[in-house]
């Protein structure tokens, strides 16, 4: 079906999809059914971290299921550095096992963990105000570069400008600071959102620079339009772990 789409049109679909399933999710608002879904996310993202990293490893896969599992009954970020623990002393001891092997749980695994606790320690809402704010930078930037864009960001991703980046990061903190006030004071909101938003911004840039590295246009294929998971929420990787440390330092 999608084989007789424009590139657009499969963006398109792929994007209303992916919306209505979020938003099916948050409604039901169920915690074993969050686990699942940001597990289905994180193991897809996991899988292309793997090929950008170029590392094979079936041991890494039942690692992280066997994290991601634990994370159920412990939601907390403390999992990666027992897994940091476990192969720091394996690298130790057997003096064989391949370094880069936690390269893939640092991002985006442990970044996932994030997202996990900030659904467990506040609510469905803050999961809501991260995904807005992201959402907003992101297309705030691409609207403000494409009109008024001027001056390059960054070599590693030459088609971003910075009025661009200053346009999506202030007009996801004036729209994304009203969605947090939901769920903290205003005053709370502000910074975490501007933090956060911010943050966003870098995860795009990074996901661009692993792309560069392993010489490729996208993390995957298993979107539509979109590539892989990664070219999706490479935003959320790092807006998700400074949101949730801003709040826990505010409140």
């Amino acid at each position: 079906m999608f084989k007789n789409l424009t590139t657009f049109q499969q963006r398109t679909v792929t994007a209303l999809a992916l919306i209505s399933l979020v938003l099916l999710v948050g409604l039901i608002d169920s915690y074993f059914l969050i686990w699942l879904f940001l597990g289905v996310i994180s193991l897809l993202a996991f899988h292309e971290a793997m090929q950008l990293f170029k590392i094979v490893s079936f041991v890494a896969y039942l690692w992280f299921a066997l994290l991601w599992n634990i994370a159920y009954f412990y939601p907390s970020t403390h999992l990666f550095f027992f897994i940091a623990i476990v192969l720091a002393s394996s690298l130790a001891y057997f003096q064989h096992i391949e370094k880069s092997l936690i390269l893939p749980f640092l991002y985006p695994f442990s970044s996932m963990l994030f997202i996990l606790v900030l659904y467990a320690e506040y609510s469905i809402k803050v999961l809501l105000w991260l995904l807005v704010l992201v959402a907003i930078t992101d297309t705030g930037a691409y609207i403000v570069g494409k009109t008024i864009g001027k001056t390059k960001f960054s070599d590693t991703s030459p088609n971003k400008t910075l009025e661009g980046l200053f346009g999506g990061i202030l007009l996801a903190t004036f729209l994304g600071t009203y969605i947090g006030t939901l769920t903290v004071p205003f005053w709370t909101a502000l910074p975490v959102t501007f933090i956060a938003a911010t943050a966003s911004v870098f995860g795009d840039l990074f996901e661009s620079y692993l792309k560069r590295e392993a010489g490729v246009k996208n993390s995957g294929n298993i979107l539509p339009g979109h590539g892989g998971v990664l070219d999706r929420i490479d935003g959320y990787l790092f807006a998700a772990p400074m949101m949730l440390i801003t709040l826990q330092a505010l409140i």
